[in-house]
């Protein structure tokens, strides 16, 4: 896979996670809703911290604004090294599947970080009102951006029965998360390596060019033999 294919397929990705986050940010109000199947619904949440919504001062004895800077940063860095990891894997001419999951991983990193680093400038808040793109009020400030999260699957949405220790009467909804297009991208490269790891992980076939194909499937008939 060229490195022209690559910088396509990622910067596809990028248009449709910034578009579709623009989009609600600036169409939703925080909470807002919209069921398309009994299955799926668009609901716009924010993401302040990491996966899950988990915040690093959750675990770490730090302010809520210092924990979301540190993560921002963190991801900067992450994101740099996954952007290096990938140019090395093409200049080396890796298998296309391995190079394929790792530019969808690159590109949901990116578009998530674009959030942390830049939509505290654009937009202004969103609670009990639509945001304003290029507001002259924005919610926060450079690195403290909120991810923007809005596919929403709650495929099963019931009550455990009565008689089930510990959990009967609770509500039991799959599937819980609510992320977006750049979380779906970082799951689908991550997905690949999994399934496909023989694939992208395999030893690449060398063919010495000083000899014809037909010597060189024949030499490999010879050897089987």
């Amino acid at each position: 896979m060229s490195i022209k294919k690559s910088l396509l397929l990622i910067l596809f990705i990028l248009v449709i996670d910034q578009w579709s986050k623009i989009y609600i940010k600036t169409s939703f109000v925080l909470g807002e809703s919209v069921a398309i199947f009994d299955w799926f619904k668009i609901l716009f949440i924010e993401n302040e911290g990491a996966a899950w919504g988990a915040k690093l001062s959750d675990v770490l004895p730090v302010s809520d604004s210092t924990g979301k800077l540190i993560l921002t940063i963190f991801r900067l860095f992450a994101i740099a090294g996954i952007g290096y990891w990938l140019f090395d894997l093409i200049k080396k001419k890796v298998s296309s599947t391995y190079i394929l999951a790792v530019s969808f991983i690159f590109a949901g990193a990116l578009g998530n970080i674009i959030d942390s680093v830049f939509y505290g400038l654009l937009f202004d808040h969103s609670g009990h009102q639509v945001a304003t793109l290029f507001s002259n009020e924005p919610y926060g400030s450079l690195f403290y951006g909120k991810v923007v999260d809005m596919l929403y699957f709650p495929m099963i949405d019931t009550t455990w029965p009565e008689w089930v220790p510990h959990f009967g009467g609770k509500n039991f909804r799959f599937f819980e998360p609510v992320f977006n297009i750049a979380d779906m991208a970082i799951s689908t490269g991550v997905g690949i390596l999994i399934v496909f790891n023989k694939k992208a992980f395999g030893p690449k076939k060398e063919i010495d060019p000083e000899i014809p194909m037909s010597e060189t499937d024949a030499s490999q008939d010879l050897e089987k033999e």
